[in-house]
């Protein structure tokens, strides 16, 4: 009869232990959360700022400062979140500017992005020489803080698509 009571009350004082054990999560599920979290606020990012020209919401997905690794003067620099919005409104005063995800791949702390940008222009944009663009792949590749900011941007966009003006963009006095 002992050893029932001793075995009841030990059940008793190791089982709810094992239920709170139980329902902490793994690391692995912890990183598996984080990383769905990271692929979800990317992909919020595109649909937000560059698919319904909703950019005043920039800082819910970039941190203060971030890095930016793009083409031209855009290597290696720092700036501050408001860019992000600046570059989208930049884009979108062009015309209609629309995209879609075509898939996204997560490791650690990063999620790389391929989608498809079109920009049907605008007679503004018409005047200022942009012409139409149809699903131009463009590869970011997005770094996330534990808060799940947007802290580095490398931008890798497949030009050849683009539009290219005529005489392969060479000036007219040049053969």
């Amino acid at each position: 009869m002992r050893q029932i009571i001793f075995a009841v009350a030990l059940s008793a004082a190791i089982l709810p232990g094992c239920s709170e054990v139980a329902a902490e999560p793994s690391r692995e599920e912890n990183a598996e959360t984080t990383l769905e979290r990271n692929k979800r606020l990317a992909a919020d990012f595109y649909e937000n700022l560059w698919f319904t020209n909703n950019t005043g919401v920039y800082a819910d997905f970039v941190a203060e400062k971030y890095v930016v690794h793009d083409i031209g003067d855009r290597k290696n620099v720092t700036e501050p979140a408001i860019a992000q919005k600046e570059v989208a409104d930049l884009f979108h005063s062009f015309g209609a500017l629309s995209g879609e995800i075509d898939y996204q791949i997560a490791e650690g702390d990063k999620v790389a992005t391929r989608w498809f940008v079109s920009l049907d222009p605008s007679e503004r944009g018409k005047a200022m020489g942009i012409t139409k663009v149809d699903r131009v792949p463009i590869i970011n590749v997005f770094r996330f803080d534990e808060n799940g900011k947007i802290v580095e941007i490398w931008n890798h966009r497949h030009d050849i698509d683009l539009p290219q003006p005529p005489g392969g963009g060479k000036p007219a006095n040049e053969s």
